[in-house]
């Protein structure tokens, strides 16, 4: 039996080359935002307000990297009906916002990124174009 087991996490050029292309890529879209990225347990290893995006998005940011990890799953797929309870049981950690994405690197969760200031659209755009920066699995 084995007590302990291989993990994977972000260095730090895998979390600036994230952050730079989600800022990168709201600015193309002319939509500024709210970036935050976690590790795998909710961790802040980088926060950034985009110049112009609203400043409570920084708050719901979190909450989407936080729940993406806690769950190794989009922030949005909490369900409909879970949303309120999880949100209240948390004093607001859990969002079911879209924007919120784990970042699996060969099937290995090692963080979370949640962005925030756009439509829920626009704010899954973005974080997408974060993880294909690293080649982290889509979602």
């Amino acid at each position: 039996m084995s007590f302990t087991q291989e993990s994977a996490r972000l260095t730090d050029a895998g979390v600036l080359a994230m952050q730079s292309a989600a800022i990168e890529a709201a600015s193309s879209m002319g939509q500024p935002q709210c970036i935050v990225i976690v590790d795998q347990s909710g961790v802040v290893l980088s926060s950034f307000r985009m110049s112009g995006s609203r400043f409570l998005s920084l708050k719901s940011a979190l909450a989407k990297a936080r729940t993406a990890a806690s769950i190794n799953g989009p922030s949005a797929s909490i369900p409909e009906h879970a949303r309120l309870l999880l949100a209240g049981a948390t004093q607001g950690a859990v969002t079911g916002l879209k924007g919120g994405l784990p970042i699996r690197i060969k099937g290995v969760l090692v963080g979370a990124i949640g962005v925030g200031s756009g439509s829920g659209e626009q704010d899954e755009v973005v974080a997408q174009a974060a993880l294909a920066a690293i080649g982290a699995e889509a979602v």
